[in-house]
């Protein structure tokens, strides 16, 4: 529970080694609540959180502080274990009584956890998320809040995690970024739980998809798209059930209403209340996300309503973003803008 309300009541979750589960449901269900729990940050009030006890988590930071570290050695910080033992070693090399048997193990585990190639590996994510070869060894604090979140990105995918907690990772970034990401995250070897209100994302890398349902977790096999096919079918199913039943109650009920008081079917009635009372009541079908909403109607009558010849835009004494540009706008285009952050 967050305060007095309750988002999860006797819930159950079994997740698999190497499982890509999406976590699906509506605002304020509990999903991030659910992050909160598996990292610690949460108790639960009752039933148990059984996680294998050397196991890694990552997790995407939600602030950034403004630091003047690089942006590569920031996420270099996401590998624990790398940085401690860079450490080790740099106070090795200046300690001249070092234990040399301890210090060849030290080379040995940054081998083995693949220190050599480490900065390669900050700076392959950092490219993959958009963020220039040239910034790399910028300050983070020369970063605005959205690149700000990137470099957090990267610092978790840096981390040689068994589970990666991702909630609402596509926030912030451009087309190709997301796609850089979705690539990353179907080689993920470790078990990934991933928030998204992206549904092509969902559909391109979970293999699972949790629902958030009436305070209860149900599993579905299978992406998003599979979820929703399954999850219409059980809708119409209860919904058909439900209706059914009502029904057969509003037929129960007008026997009993009509033949209680006389003698000759009191029996009959009696028997058929019972039947109402042992009777287990079928909910009705529960949509999320009800609302409905309309565009009010236009009264534009021209063809094109927007014409651009030659333009050139600039901010200030910036490079222009565009120059020599012609583009005409007619009603009822559908139109995607595409580029980069800042194009």
């Amino acid at each position: 529970a967050r305060g007095a309300t309750r988002l999860l009541d006797r819930a159950s979750l079994t997740v698999h080694v190497g499982q890509k589960v999406g976590i699906v449901g509506s605002n304020g269900c509990g999903k991030s609540s659910l992050f909160a729990l598996l990292r610690g940050e949460l108790a639960p009030e009752a039933g148990d959180v059984e996680l294998p006890s050397r196991w890694r988590i990552a997790h995407v930071a939600q602030e950034t502080p403004a630091v003047e570290t690089p942006a590569l050695d920031f996420v270099l910080a996401g590998d624990d274990e790398l940085r401690a033992i860079e450490s080790e070693l740099a106070a090795a090399e200046d300690d001249h009584h070092a234990d040399g048997h301890h210090v060849a193990e030290l080379h040995h585990r940054y081998e083995a956890i693949g220190g050599y190639a480490a900065r390669a590996r900050a700076a392959e994510l950092l490219a993959g998320l958009g963020v220039l070869d040239a910034r790399h060894g910028d300050p983070v604090a020369s970063f605005s809040g959205g690149w700000r979140m990137r470099l957090n990105l990267a610092q978790a995918l840096m981390a040689r995690s068994d589970l990666l907690l991702l909630d609402e990772p596509t926030n912030h970034l451009d087309l190709d970024a997301v796609l850089w990401l979705e690539d990353w995250l179907k080689r993920y070897a470790g078990t990934l739980l991933l928030i998204t209100h992206d549904r092509d994302f969902l559909d391109g890398v979970a293999q699972v998809i949790v629902h958030f349902d009436a305070q209860k977790l149900k599993v579905y096999g299978g992406n998003y798209t599979v979820f929703e096919r399954e999850r219409a079918m059980q809708l119409a199913m209860q919904r058909a059930a439900f209706d059914k039943q009502q029904r057969q109650i509003a037929h129960l009920k007008s026997f009993v209403d009509r033949f209680r008081a006389k003698a000759t079917k009191a029996k009959q009635a009696q028997s058929r209340l019972r039947t109402l009372e042992r009777m287990e009541m079928i909910a009705a079908a529960h949509v999320d996300s009800p609302f409905e909403f309309a565009f009010a109607p236009s009264n534009a009558t021209a063809r094109e309503l927007t014409r651009l010849e030659d333009a050139t835009l600039r901010y200030a004494d910036a490079p222009p973003v565009f120059t020599g540009l012609d583009l005409a706008i007619h009603n009822g285009d559908r139109i995607g803008l595409l580029g980069p952050n800042g194009a």
